[in-house]
């Protein structure tokens, strides 16, 4: 098959050429994750790095011909994803500095690598973000919202969008959680309707968190919001409702990086090979401002509770009792300033086989947090992009090959293991595709066979 026969081009999706701006407003626009992702994208544009962990950029579709043979395209040439050097860039932050400073701040690229872009991160700086130190209780906001209730503030955020599409002559937005985890909120009554929810944010109710602020307003806008941190946020119903009924894309929560990644993929093999497993103890150190604010008690919980469901689902004790009926599974965030944003992750799994003989796997994960998480976030801009330009509205399940919780749609049970996941998010491509009118898969079926 000639791979050069994906799309090119000014295709339109919905009125959408690819060509188009496309904005990309992220919630924590001075913190580590952004800065790296803006950095790394700019240097891309410049010719000066490879986007290495991008699936949207470096990754392949794979197609499966008539006759049993198999082929694959370019992601890039086979679906009109927009076009690096055409996203703008904004957002929100409760400190007032340029890009500059922030990627500076946040310690994760050296000099060189940041002095050929200094230019276009100093031109970047955020709006005043909304911020309660009641969700995140080890920060201070500086740079901050004032309003007289929550629906005051998500009104705001919602100007904020539409001066930003007409500042930079925008017809698309995706908005995107790139910010610190809350503490841990559980559904209550102003969670489950549009109306309940409308009149929770004029009476300013406690159980409305700032992250909720954000994903209504960008509903609201038509712009997908994608949860990149364990909040709550978009996993009640009525926000599941409002998009839903807005036709507008939602996804999360919780970025998948270094040592759910990793379980997702050693878990998955116990399974297959019906090992059994008696423990799992995870410990990670970190010292960027992420592991400073999971350093309380009520944002750990919240990542707790994400990091923990992994193997529950994953091993289903009900089919295999005799496996993994009984796993001790736990999870420990320690704050240590000197490491920085260089995450260490320590696995000990204690596992039986045959016989119920004990054997055990050592993993140490000395990963940079924000070097996974930026590609994450690059891929989920444009697949949502893509996906809202193509009328899928509501809860995006094929995204969850990026989130450590994926959410899903009623009745459904999350899939964790790595490798379906992706392949989920293969079909799920391969579907849009078919949305086109410029290749279908009949017809990359048709070069496989000819």
């Amino acid at each position: 098959m000639n791979t050069k026969q994906g799309v090119q081009g000014d295709v339109s999706m919905n009125g959408h050429p690819s060509t188009e701006k496309l904005g990309v407003l992220v919630v924590g626009f001075n913190g580590a994750v952004s800065t790296t992702y803006v950095a790394g994208l700019l240097s891309v544009r410049k010719g000066l790095s490879t986007p290495v962990g991008s699936l949207a950029e470096l990754g392949t579709l794979p197609f499966a011909g008539s006759n049993g043979s198999a082929t694959t395209i370019p992601i890039r040439e086979a679906l009109p994803l927009a076009k690096s050097e055409n996203l703008i860039f904004g957002g929100w932050d409760i400190r007032d500095e340029s890009l500059l400073e922030a990627t500076r701040y946040a310690d994760v690229l050296q000099d060189k690598d940041i002095a050929p872009i200094a230019d276009e991160l100093q031109a970047l700086r955020p709006m005043p973000g909304v911020f309660d130190s009641e969700y995140v209780r080890n920060l201070r906001g500086e740079h901050v919202k004032s309003g007289e209730s929550k629906f005051s503030l998500m009104e705001q955020i919602r100007e904020d969008i539409r001066s930003f599409k007409l500042t930079n002559n925008l017809d698309r937005v995706v908005v995107i959680w790139c910010a610190s985890t809350e503490v841990y909120i559980e559904q209550s009554a102003s969670h489950q309707t549009i109306e309940s929810f409308e009149e929770g944010m004029r009476q300013s109710d406690p159980n409305i968190a700032p992250s909720m602020l954000y994903a209504w307003a960008a509903i609201l806008e038509g712009a997908p919001f994608l949860n990149g941190a364990p909040n709550l946020t978009v996993d009640i119903p009525a926000m599941i409702a409002l998009a839903t009924r807005e036709n507008v894309l939602i996804a999360g929560k919780d970025f998948k990086t270094g040592q759910t990644m990793m379980k997702t993929v050693l878990a998955p093999m116990l399974k297959a090979r019906m090992l059994g497993l008696n423990g799992w103890f995870s410990s990670n150190i970190l010292g960027n401002r992420d592991g400073e604010v999971l350093d309380d008690p009520g944002s750990f919980k919240t990542k707790e509770t994400s990091k923990l469901s992994v193997l529950d689902y994953i091993l289903d004790t009900d089919e295999n009792p005799e496996l993994y009926s009984d796993i001790h599974h736990t999870v420990r965030i320690y704050y240590y300033p000197p490491r920085g944003d260089n995450k260490e992750g320590w696995d000990n799994i204690d596992l039986f086989g045959w016989m119920g003989y004990p054997m055990q796997i050592k993993v140490n994960f000395l990963c940079r947090d924000s070097i996974l998480a930026a590609p994450i976030v690059h891929d989920l801009v444009l697949f949502a992009d893509l996906a809202q330009r193509a009328g899928l509205g509501g809860i995006q399940e094929w995204l969850g090959f990026y989130f450590k919780s994926p959410m899903t749609t009623a009745g459904h049970k999350p899939e964790h293991d790595l490798f379906i996941q992706r392949d989920v998010l293969h079909a799920k491509l391969r579907e849009i595709m078919q949305k086109l009118p410029q290749i279908s898969i009949a017809h990359a079926e048709s070069e496989v066979s000819g």
